[in-house]
């Protein structure tokens, strides 16, 4: 006896349905027992050049699609947040190219440093923008000719529609039509009547709005992103590190680094001039850890503009001073060792302030200092300031508090040799090549570190000469921002919110009314009334709202509310 498979037991099943489905002349040809119709009765149209045009264009213009593109570029923004920028930290692309020079090459190749200019972050952006108001503007156009349009004939059975109610009036069918186009008039509704079989009837339907703040809210998107793009093409930003009582001139020259726009060529910048006054900065120690905490950090500066005087002004964390329609940030800070170096005859050769860079959060710093000229030989110093140095005579030292008092404590390593300024190429002022240099103090020259507190003067190796700490002083790091964008931006962006939430919470809607004359001797009263209603979307409230509608309007027509209710609710 041969044995039976499921591959037997299948096939039996589906003759058995197609005898059924042959057997049965009302089963529908699509029920999916049915037979598939022969491929080659079905013609493929062919799409040529601009068939293929218009089909990705429907494509690139879908809702769909936006929404993609909006996602691809939330996504694509977010290496601009992870790995520095040039617009914004040019150190910190320095510092990662010094760090990981491998990895650096792979992500500059991508354009992650310029992450907002690149090509691929500038594609999403410009396919964002035309898929948008190629949604944009079919739509306007159709829900123009919606506001302009009657509202929809009345179904001829209500019955079938969402909160069907019926009752009887003693009202004839003109007064109650009538009442009922006046309530829904009230209620913020379009109305138009129709004839009915045996009567008259009225139409009615709001919630256009909910397809404007749709628009609204795409077209605010729109505004957007174009008043972004033409913020950062008309928009430029710079950095700035300045020492206590220096002066900074908003110009191109004065900047350490400076952004500018497409649009931007530098100059006829806003004239007006910042001096960095004093800054106080206040710090505690977290009880958990032990670790020094920043509390606060303030600047007092004084600003003066184009025919202006002096005036005084502060800058905090997060609150940026506004001056000359830009926006002045506070990023760092740290200390700036006074230095003055002497030839061997006391001759003055170079002096003043010299930035350290906080390696640490307890502000230990890295400074450089380069002496091209006035000594016999060319002389580089590379330098550690510890606010509240801890440690041996001699080194290594660290600090513990960021603090700085008098015991703050400068070491300076000391070389000799060529510093490479002579051939006309820019130097980081904050590295020193020692590759061509020999070491005369500090490393391996067998000479210790030159060690100076405020005040001190040592003698230089190889009588070069002498070093002298002379003072401190505080420098704060400026982010300054020039973007007239930032209101559009913020208008555009209360725009979409608004549109958003309307869209969202105003539903639209279709209500009708019919009313029939009854005879008299029949049903003893007017008229016979209907009520239905139905929603263009989701629309939880659309029974309630009949329900309403039928109750205000029997108790208009002068039924007694109590019972005129309940009889809707029958």
């Amino acid at each position: 006896m041969a044995s039976r498979t499921p591959s037997d037991d299948g096939a039996e099943q589906g003759a058995a349905e197609q005898g059924a489905a042959a057997q049965d002349p009302l089963r529908p040809d699509d029920h999916r027992d049915a037979r598939p119709a022969a491929r080659e009765d079905v013609a493929q149209p062919r799409l040529g050049p601009l068939g293929y045009l218009r089909f990705f264009w429907r494509q690139l213009t879908s809702m769909r699609t936006a929404l993609v593109l909006l996602l691809l570029m939330a996504l694509a923004a977010i290496p601009g947040s992870l790995v520095p920028q040039n617009t914004s930290d040019p150190n910190g692309v320095r510092q990662y190219e010094i760090d990981d020079p491998e990895l650096y090459k792979v992500l500059d190749g991508i354009q992650l440093f310029d992450t907002f200019g690149s090509v691929w972050f500038s594609a999403i952006y410009l396919l964002l923008f035309i898929s948008l108001i190629g949604c944009i503007i079919p739509r306007t156009l159709h829900h123009a000719r919606a506001l302009r349009a009657r509202p929809p004939k009345t179904p001829a059975r209500l019955s079938r529609l969402v909160g069907y109610q019926r009752a009887t009036s003693a009202a004839d069918a003109d007064t109650a039509i009538e009442e009922a186009a006046r309530l829904l008039r009230r209620g913020g509704y379009r109305v138009e009547r129709y004839p009915v079989r045996g009567g008259t009837s009225v139409s009615a339907e709001r919630g256009y709005l909910r397809e404007t703040g749709n628009l609204v809210f795409h077209a605010a998107l729109v505004g957007v992103l174009l008043a972004v793009g033409l913020g950062q093409g008309f928009g430029y930003t710079g950095q700035r590190v300045l020492v206590q009582d220096s002066t900074f001139t908003n110009t191109r020259a004065g900047y350490d680094s400076f952004n500018p726009g497409r649009f931007v060529d530098g100059e006829g910048l806003a004239p007006y001039s910042l001096r960095l006054d004093d800054f106080t900065s206040e710090y505690t120690i977290n009880p958990v850890n032990g670790k020094v905490q920043a509390e606060d950090f303030e600047v007092f500066a004084s600003v003066r503009e184009q025919g202006g005087d002096w005036r005084e002004e502060r800058i905090k964390v997060n609150h940026p001073l506004e001056v000359g329609g830009t926006q002045v940030f506070l990023l760092g800070n740290g200390y700036a060792p006074e230095i003055t170096v002497r030839d061997p005859d006391g001759n003055i050769v170079d002096e003043g302030p010299v930035v350290f860079r906080p390696q640490d959060a307890n502000l230990s710093g890295l400074g450089v200092l380069k002496v091209p000229d006035g000594l016999a030989e060319q002389v580089g110093l590379i330098g550690f300031f510890y606010p509240s140095p801890f440690g041996e005579e001699g080194g290594p030292y660290t600090s513990v508090y960021p603090e700085a008092g008098e015991s703050s404590l400068l070491t300076l390593q000391v070389f000799t040799g060529d510093l490479g300024l002579d051939d006309g190429v820019a130097r980081n002022v904050y590295l020193l090549d020692t590759s061509e240099m020999t070491a005369v103090a500090g490393q391996d020259s067998g000479t210790a570190a030159l060690e100076l507190k405020q005040g001190e003067r040592v003698e230089l190796p190889d009588g070069l000469g002498s070093v002298e700490f002379t003072g401190l002083k505080r420098f704060v790091a400026l982010d300054i921002h020039h973007d007239s964008s930032q209101t559009w931006v913020l208008v555009f962006a209360l725009l979409a919110v608004a549109g958003l939430l309307t869209s969202l919470f105003v539903p639209r809607r279709r209500l009708w009314v019919t009313a029939v004359p009854v005879d008299a001797a029949d049903a003893g009263a007017g008229s016979r009334i209907e009520f239905a209603g139905l929603a263009r979307g989701d629309d939880p409230t659309l029974e309630r709202a009949v329900e309403d509608l039928a109750w205000r309007h029997r108790e208009q027509l002068g039924d007694p509310a109590p019972e005129a209710r309940a009889e809707a609710r029958d």
